[in-house]
């Protein structure tokens, strides 16, 4: 892949620099074959490249599906396009072209070509750096916000279940479970120091927290059923609780026990309605 993704390069002097980013281009993330590979194009004009799937069969051959995200949305030309696509042997390439100037984002990244020496594009780098990912501590604001908006949210769980409303109960433990993630993602800040990720949506959770910590994680997820619901509810409460406490220790922050005694109060007597 790397190797045709060089060729079709330097095959065309409109294209002056190659760059990886994402997963490939960080030796922290652990290496599989289901990487995508997130390439960057730094070319003289984009126009050329915008909407050519001609240019794409001709370089990469014939993808089992792709999507042009700029297409969907009915974008004007604004000098950049991004090809998303997966090719007949399972290799995902996210192919991005770009005006010829780098712009530094702070994700890891690494220079594959440079036409130009850096003339133009970007200097060199000085290695790799992942600290882009790495979980950050919270402030006393962010701290409050996290468990504030956790336990108020959960009202409108309680009112979708009473009201029958599936859909939209379903779409608020969503929303729930990402102050969920964030506070387990300070969680292992704390036991493990905050120079370590804990993946794209919490995908390294079970490597990091501790086993009986992950095994009350998992069950914060339910199927369709009403009763399961309410179950993975007062196990997520539970939860968010034990971790919200262990981080508020660490920070010396004021965990605001009015905000857990009120909300469980409240599903309480929604349930029971």
């Amino acid at each position: 892949m790397i190797e045709q993704i060089l060729n079709a390069a330097k095959s065309d002097e409109r294209i002056r620099a190659v760059s990886m980013e994402g997963s490939r281009a960080n030796p922290a993330v652990p290496s599989d074959y289901y990487q995508d590979y997130d390439i960057s194009y730094y070319v003289t004009d984009a126009a050329p490249f915008f909407n050519n799937t001609e240019w794409i069969v001709a370089n990469f051959g014939e993808p089992l599906v792709m999507q042009m995200p700029e297409t969907l949305r009915g974008a004007e030309n604004d000098g950049r396009f991004i090809y998303l696509m997966i090719f007949p042997d399972g290799n995902r390439l996210d192919l991005s072209i770009k005006p010829w100037v780098y712009e530094d984002t702070g994700e890891p990244s690494v220079t594959l070509l440079d036409k130009d020496d850096g003339n133009g594009f970007r200097p060199k780098m000085p290695g790799y750096d992942d600290s882009f990912w790495h979980i950050k501590p919270p402030s006393g604001l962010f701290y409050y916000s996290c468990t504030n908006n956790f336990w108020w949210c959960l009202n409108n769980v309680a009112k979708g279940i009473a009201r029958d409303e599936l859909p939209y109960v379903m779409e608020m433990l969503y929303h729930v479970r990402g102050n969920m993630h964030e506070m387990l993602e300070w969680y292992i800040g704390v036991n493990h120091g905050f120079n370590i990720s804990a993946g794209k949506d919490g995908k390294y959770f079970k490597k990091f927290l501790p086993p009986e910590i992950y095994s009350r994680y998992t069950a914060i997820y339910s199927g369709s059923d009403y009763a399961d619901i309410w179950k993975a509810i007062f196990t997520m409460c539970d939860l968010f609780r034990t971790v919200a406490l262990a981080v508020a220790a660490h920070f010396s922050f004021e965990y605001k026990q009015e905000d857990e005694d009120g909300i469980r109060k409240y599903i309480d007597m929604v349930r029971q309605a």
